[in-house]
């Protein structure tokens, strides 16, 4: 952790930042000036309607719902699922047993019905179909009066993030980065399978503020402020090493995959959920329901709080936050 401190207070419609950096011999004081927006606007007493999208067997939504019920006090309530999987997913048996109402709207079916049996972003008429599809789930949301969504195992890529801020939880640690670039973005499996395949001793789960995307989505995919990440989970390979589940890696073909990599991936994976999904999300999500997240102009993501006592927030600024079971640390 960086030696200094942060103090706050407020000039009109400004926050000015006095970091204070100390050593042994002197005092350096810098003043800057940032004009800090909340992420999303809390309003005390009143607990944020929250949609939960899922397409599987929905353990993160269980996760979530329940923190609600665990956590009196939380700043979020579960209003609404939402499931593009209706026949495979454990969405209609998640409803039934928390009494949350359903939205179920089938994306295979839909564009079965405009005569495409691939949901894959791979052409012009089937991005025109996601955008349709994604405009009909915009209107089925209106009624149910939803202030942010979670994506909590949402398969399909949808830019219902352009009308709807919605939290995203990914398999893999964002933070880490190679020329710019976040080297553990990606769908699925990817991130765990990259992070064994590089070498990585841990894996963490990120929590992003997602955002809209163009044509497949490959650039803005996983692109947002990461607002909080898990404790770090060790990788446990079993019998296998590095260099053999390269060898596997290198003899690919055609996916699907049903070889050793992905076995060890999938087994890492499901650890990953239990120890990290389950943690981070929840309590980023009701921080979130809070207003503790802002961002400046320059998109300096800031936190309202502190790693010790909530007593007197103020805004901290910060790469991030790690969230244990009982406990956060800032990452400045």
């Amino acid at each position: 952790m960086p030696k200094g401190i942060f103090s706050i207070s407020s000039r009109a419609n400004c926050k000015t930042i006095f970091l204070i950096v100390m050593n042994e011999n002197q005092a350096l004081v810098k003043e800057e000036k940032s004009m800090i927006k909340s992420l999303f606007n809390a309003i005390p007493g009143t607990p944020a309607r929250v949609a939960i999208f899922m397409s599987g067997a929905g353990s993160n939504a269980d996760a979530l719902l329940r923190y609600c019920a665990e956590n009196p006090d939380c700043n979020y309530i579960s209003a609404l699922l939402v499931t593009d999987s209706p026949k495979t997913s454990r969405a209609g048996a998640i409803s039934a047993e928390w009494g949350i109402p359903l939205i179920e709207h089938d994306i295979r079916a839909f564009y079965a019905e405009r005569g495409e049996s691939v949901i894959a972003l791979t052409s012009e008429r089937r991005r025109e179909i996601r955008a349709e599809w994604t405009d009909v789930l915009r209107q089925m949301l209106l009624p149910c009066k939803i202030d942010f969504g979670v994506l909590a195992g949402f398969v399909p890529l949808c830019n219902i993030t352009k009308t709807l801020p919605c939290l995203n939880v990914h398999p893999g640690d964002l933070t880490i980065e190679r020329d710019g670039r976040r080297i553990f973005a990606g769908l699925h499996f990817r991130p765990v399978e990259n992070a064994i395949l590089a070498g990585n001793a841990v894996l963490r789960s990120s929590v992003i503020l997602a955002q809209p995307f163009k044509g497949g989505g490959e650039r803005e995919m996983d692109s947002g402020p990461i607002l909080g990440v898990s404790r770090p989970v060790p990788i446990e390979l079993g019998d296998e090493t590095i260099e053999s589940l390269t060898a596997v890696m290198n003899s690919r073909t055609v996916a699907p995959y049903c070889d050793k990599l992905r076995e060890v991936a999938t087994f890492n994976l499901e650890r990953l959920k239990i120890l990290g999904d389950h943690v981070v999300l929840p309590q980023v999500v009701d921080d979130f329901a809070g207003g503790k997240f802002g961002i400046d102009e320059h998109g300096q993501l800031y936190f309202k709080g502190n790693s010790h006592s909530n007593s007197e927030l103020s805004w901290t600024s910060c790469r991030t936050v790690e969230y244990d079971r009982d406990s956060r640390r800032i990452w400045r």
